[in-house]
C-alpha cells in the first residue's frame, strides 16, 4: 500500500474550507480521513471512523478542547467537516473514571456536550478515540491486518510483525468497556504507533495528520508483506455441472425465495433486489469445496453484521438443463437458512437484558458455485453494499486462509453486535417509499411520457430499467433520477434484443415487478385506402411489441413466484377512434384486448394487467408547430386543442406518469382502463 499524501491537495484543503471559515486542523482531518476511506482495502460504506482533537469557541466565546470525530450516517470516502461533529472533550475524558456506563448514558452525554445540538450522533466509538492522548486518530478495518488477527494464532503473528510498535488489545465489544480496555493498554505502552483491536481492526494515531494517515498505511502494508510469505494455494475446487444455467435464469428464483414477506392474498410483497457479482477471485471461492467450512465461519468484523448478517446462504451450482431441480434445492438451503438463524436468535437471546426482537431471518449474502455471489438489500444501492461488505470478506478469509486457518469472534459476539442498538441504528429507521423494493421496466423511456414514469416510479422509490431506441436518451434519463438505474438501447419490435434486455435486467436486478409498455407511434391513413405496409409496421410496434414485453415478463414474474404487474399505454384511440388515425388505433385497440386477456390467464400467477387511457398529452416531442397544426385542423386555437376537454385543464406528461404509478399501487385491480384525458366523454369506459 502507498501512501497518496499531497502537500498540493492539503493545501487546497486548507484553502477551500478556511475560505468558509473551518480551521486547519479539521480540514486536514478531512483530507486524510477521504484518503483512506477512498481505499475499500481499508473502509467500507460508512465503516472505520477517524478524529481530530482541536480548539474550537463556543456560543460564550470561550475557547475549549473538542473532539471532531465521524458522525453517525456519513462516509469516510466523502465526508465533509459537517460530518465530523464537535463535542466538548473534557466531560467525555472524564467517563474514564466511571466504572459502568450504560449505551444510553454514553449516547445522552455524548449527545449534551455537542457544540451543535443539530449535529448526527457521533460514533459509536467516540469515547475510544476521546480516551487516546494523540490529536489525530484514525480506526479502519484494513483487509491484511484482518487477516492475520482473524487467526487462533493472531495475536502471536501481530506480536511478530510489529515488533512492539503496535498494541494488541483483546475483543471487547465497541463502546465505553473497549474504549476503557484500550486507554488501559495504552498507559502501559504509550509509546506504540497505534492499536490492533483483535478480530475487529486496527488504529492509527500521530500528532498530525500525515502521520496518523502514513503510520495506517505502513501498518497496513507490513501485513500485507506478512501475508505474501508461506502462503499456500486456496481453495481446492469442488465439482461442478459441465454447463450451468445463467445469471439471468437464477436470479430470479433466487430473489422470490429470498423475500422477506410475500401475501398473495393483498398482492403486497416485500422482496430483495439481488445484485450480482463474479469474479476470478471470488469464482475461486465459491467453488471451493470447502466452502461450507470457511465460509460458515462469521465476519470478518463485527461492524460488518448488520450489513451481510454473520453468514451467507450456499446454494447448489445451477444446472442449465435442471432449473426446476435447482429451484428445490435452492428452496431446501433458504429454509435451512432460516432455521438456522431462529436457532441463532433463541440461543442468545436467552441471555439477553432485555430481551430482543428477532430481526428478519432472510439472508444478505449468497454464493452461487459456478456463478458467483449476490449481495441482497431493499434497493440496489443496498444490496450493493452487501455485495461489497461480501467481496471484501472474501479477500480477508482468502488471506487468512493462505497462511493459516480462518477463525472471527464468538457466534454470541457476533449477537451482540447484530442485536445493538447503537448499530441497528445506523441503517436507519424511516419508512420506506411507496415502492421500495420494486424493479420497474418502461419501455419507450427515452423521452415524452415514458421518461416521465421512469422518473414518477423513481421518486417512489422503485429501481428502474430504461428502455428505447435511442439509448443515449435513456441513459440521460436514467442519470435524471439520481438512482442506480439501467438504460438499454432496445428495439421493442425485435424479439431477440427485447428478450436480451430482459436478461440485463435480471442479471442487474434480479428480475421484475412491473413493466409499462409504452413505446409506441402514430401512423395515421384513411383506412380504406391506407397501404398495407404502414398498418403492418403499426402493428409491430403496436401490438406485437406490448405482447412480446408481456411474455418476456410474464417468463421473469412466473420465475420469481412474486405476482406483477403489467401496464400498458393504450391511448384514446383504443376506445374512441379517430377520423384516419386507424392505423394507429386499431392495433391500440387490440392491445387494450389484450391487456384484458393477460388479466383474465394470468390472475391466478398474480399478476395484474391495466391501461392508461391518455389524450392530447403535451410532451416535448410537441413542437408549437405540431399543435398549431392539428388546433387548425379543427378549427380551434392552440390554447383551446390542448386544454380541450371537460376540465379545460391541459394534460402533462407527468399526469401520465402519476396515472401509471398509481394504478402500479392498487394492488387489487386488474382488467382496468385509466382515462388520463381531462374529461373527454366520447372516450369514457365507465
Amino acid at each position: 500500500m502507498k501512501s497518496l499524501w499531497s502537500d498540493a491537495e492539503a493545501d487546497s484543503f486548507i484553502a477551500r474550507y478556511g475560505a468558509t471559515g473551518i480551521g486547519r486542523d479539521l480540514a486536514l482531518r478531512v483530507y486524510t480521513a477521504r484518503l483512506l476511506g477512498g481505499d475499500p482495502r481499508l473502509v467500507l460504506h460508512g465503516g472505520g471512523n477517524s478524529s481530530v482533537k482541536t480548539r474550537m469557541t463556543d456560543i460564550f466565546g470561550d475557547e475549549i478542547d473538542v473532539l471532531c470525530v465521524k458522525g453517525s450516517g456519513w462516509d469516510m470516502g466523502d465526508i465533509e467537516p459537517a460530518g465530523l461533529p464537535a463535542v466538548r472533550l473534557d466531560p467525555l475524558r472524564r467517563l474514564r473514571q466511571l466504572d459502568r456506563l450504560s449505551d444510553e448514558d454514553m449516547v445522552n452525554v455524548q449527545r449534551a456536550n455537542l457544540l451543535d445540538s443539530a449535529a448526527p450522533n457521533p460514533s459509536v466509538e467516540t469515547l475510544l478515540h476521546a480516551f487516546i492522548p494523540h490529536k489525530f486518530v484514525d480506526h479502519t478495518h484494513a483487509i491484511a491486518v484482518l487477516a492475520l488477527c482473524d487467526q487462533p494464532n493472531g495475536e502471536e503473528l501481530c506480536a511478530e510483525i510489529y515488533d512492539g510498535r503496535i498494541g494488541l488489545v483483546p475483543y471487547v465489544m465497541p463502546g465505553f468497556a473497549l474504549a476503557k480496555k484500550a486507554a488501559e493498554i495504552l498507559e502501559t505502552r504509550p509509546d506504540v504507533e497505534g492499536l490492533i483491536l483483535m478480530k475487529h481492526g486496527l488504529f492509527t494515531f500521530g500528532a498530525d495528520a500525515r502521520e496518523a494517515y502514513e503510520r495506517m498505511v505502513e501498518m497496513t502494508t507490513l501485513a500485507e508483506d506478512r501475508l505474501k510469505r508461506g502462503r499456500r494455494n486456496v481453495f481446492a475446487a469442488a465439482a461442478l455441472p459441465p454447463a450451468l444455467a445463467s445469471v439471468a435464469e437464477v436470479a430470479p428464483i433466487l430473489r422470490g425465495l429470498t423475500a422477506l414477506e410475500h401475501d398473495s392474498a393483498s398482492g403486497m410483497t416485500k422482496a430483495q433486489i439481488p445484485r450480482f457479482r463474479s469474479s476470478p477471485e471470488i469464482l475461486n471461492y465459491v467453488n471451493g469445496a470447502d466452502l461450507a467450512r470457511y465460509s460458515q465461519v462469521g465476519v470478518v468484523t463485527p461492524d460488518h453484521t448488520i450489513r451481510t448478517k454473520n453468514w451467507p446462504l450456499i446454494l447448489p451450482a445451477p444446472r442449465a438443463d435442471a432449473l426446476d431441480a435447482w429451484r428445490n434445492g435452492a428452496t431446501h438451503a433458504v429454509e435451512h437458512f432460516k432455521s438456522r438463524y431462529h436457532d441463532y436468535f433463541r440461543r442468545h437471546n436467552i441471555r439477553a437484558n432485555p430481551p430482543k426482537n428477532e430481526l428478519d431471518p432472510v439472508p444478505r449474502v449468497v454464493l452461487v458455485p459456478g456463478l458467483g455471489l449476490f449481495g441482497l438489500g431493499a434497493s440496489a444501492k443496498e444490496a450493493d453494499i452487501a455485495a461489497d461488505i461480501a467481496e471484501n470478506t472474501i479477500a480477508t478469509i482468502t488471506d487468512a486462509e493462505a497462511i493459516g486457518r480462518y477463525h472471527c469472534v464468538a457466534e454470541a459476539d457476533m449477537f451482540d453486535v447484530e442485536y445493538w442498538s447503537l448499530e441497528q441504528a445506523k441503517l436507519g429507521k424511516a419508512a420506506e417509499p411507496s415502492l421500495a423494493r420494486k424493479i420497474v421496466m418502461v419501455t419507450g423511456a427515452g423521452s415524452g411520457i415514458g421518461a416521465a414514469t421512469a422518473m414518477a416510479f423513481a421518486r417512489a422509490g422503485a429501481d428502474v430499467a430504461l428502455l428505447d431506441r435511442d439509448g443515449e436518451a435513456a441513459e440521460k434519463i436514467a442519470r435524471d433520477t439520481g438512482r442506480k438505474a439501467l438504460a438499454l438501447a432496445c428495439d421493442v419490435t425485435d424479439g431477440a434484443q427485447l428478450r436480451a434486455a430482459f436478461d440485463r435486467v435480471c442479471e442487474t436486478f434480479g428480475g421484475v415487478d412491473i413493466v409499462v409498455s409504452n413505446a409506441g407511434a402514430a401512423w395515421q391513413g384513411e383506412i380504406g385506402t391506407v397501404d398495407d405496409s404502414i398498418l403492418r409496421r403499426s402493428f409491430e410496434l403496436n401490438f406485437f411489441a406490448h405482447q412480446n414485453v408481456a411474455q418476456n415478463a410474464v417468463r421473469v414474474m412466473k420465475a420469481q413466484g412474486l405476482g406483477g404487474c403489467l401496464l400498458f399505454n393504450v391511448s384514446k384511440q383504443a376506445v374512441n377512434p379517430g377520423r384516419n388515425f386507424g392505423p394507429y388505433g386499431v392495433p391500440k385497440a387490440a392491445t387494450l384486448a389484450l391487456m384484458k386477456q393477460y388479466a383474465l390467464d394470468h390472475g391466478g400467477d398474480g399478476i395484474r394487467a391495466n391501461a392508461v387511457n391518455a389524450d392530447r398529452v403535451r410532451t416535448g416531442l410537441m413542437t408549437d408547430a405540431m399543435i398549431a397544426e392539428r388546433a387548425q385542423a379543427r378549427g380551434i386555437t392552440e390554447e383551446a386543442y390542448m386544454a380541450g376537454n371537460l376540465l379545460r385543464r391541459e394534460v402533462l406528461t407527468s399526469d401520465v406518469a402519476d396515472a401509471f404509478v398509481f394504478v402500479a399501487c392498487a394492488h387489487k385491480t386488474t382488467a382496468a382502463i385509466l382515462t388520463v384525458d381531462g374529461g373527454n366523454i366520447e372516450a369514457a369506459v365507465r
